[in-house]
């Protein structure tokens, strides 16, 4: 019976407070040598409470798609879920998106599980670098607007 009354505990059905530091939305203005990648994203964070909404807009001159979604070699993808950080490192769990945030299931691009993490090199109230623990680029992000948390119930 003790075993009974220690072992779970009901948490509280209101969205995480998240990290503040993180709280608002980061543009990445400008990529490093992006005229000499073949291919290469830029990244807007919306980071309030504990989750988090990406909008990725992806520069290739490499057809990885069909034609009719190639698009010239610019496009644009959505992503949202919830996020962590744990010592220097930031975990992003969530799924691709249409550009409402409402759940994608087909279309051109990615579509599922959106699941991420980047090294925290260094923070500022204004600046933030990342770097992707998936292929080592650097995400130099910069605060355009502070959110403050207010946790929604879930």
């Amino acid at each position: 019976m003790l075993c009974s009354l220690t072992a779970c505990t009901r948490l509280p059905d209101i969205q995480g407070k998240g990290a503040e530091f993180l709280q608002g939305v980061w543009n990445q203005d400008s990529i490093a040598n992006s005229d000499r990648l073949l291919n290469y994203t830029q990244h807007k964070f919306k980071f309030t409470c504990d989750s988090f909404y990406v909008d990725l807009t992806t520069y290739s001159r490499v057809n990885y798609y069909e034609d009719s979604c190639y698009n010239k070699g610019v496009w644009r993808e959505y992503a949202k879920g919830t996020y962590v950080v744990r010592a220097d490192t930031l975990f992003l769990s969530g799924t691709y998106t249409k550009a409402n945030y409402k759940q994608k299931i087909s279309g051109c691009y990615q579509i599922g599980q959106y699941i991420k993490s980047f090294k925290i090199d260094h923070s500022e109230q204004t600046k933030l670098m990342l770097e992707s623990t998936g292929n080592q680029r650097e995400v130099s992000l910069k605060l355009k607007q502070k959110i403050t948390c207010i946790p929604q119930p879930l």
